[in-house]
């Protein structure tokens, strides 16, 4: 009758990790974006948002609808385009 040897194995050491090498450790991501890349992400995407918006406005701030319907909403900035036309100059 043969028995089978069983397989021997080296004892389980503890691998060696250097006091001076890289600290690895898991980072959490969400399709491979990072909490810090996310925010970064969402700052810059803010900033030109808001600056487009400021564009889009100061273009279109010389037609009325536009001075009505937003312009003249604006707390300190409404009066400036309030249009009041005196009733010497009105033809009517």
């Amino acid at each position: 009758m043969v028995f089978q040897t069983p397989i021997r194995r080296a004892p389980e050491y503890p691998t060696y990790k250097s006091p001076y090498g890289p600290k690895y450790h898991y980072q959490p991501n969400v399709a491979g974006f990072t909490l810090k890349q996310v925010t970064g992400l969402g700052f810059k995407a803010g900033a030109f948002g808001g600056v487009a918006l400021f564009a889009v406005i100061f273009y279109a701030s010389g037609i009325p609808r536009v001075q009505r319907d937003i312009l003249m909403k604006i707390p300190f900035l409404g009066d400036y385009y309030v249009k009041e036309i005196p009733p010497s100059d009105n033809p009517f």
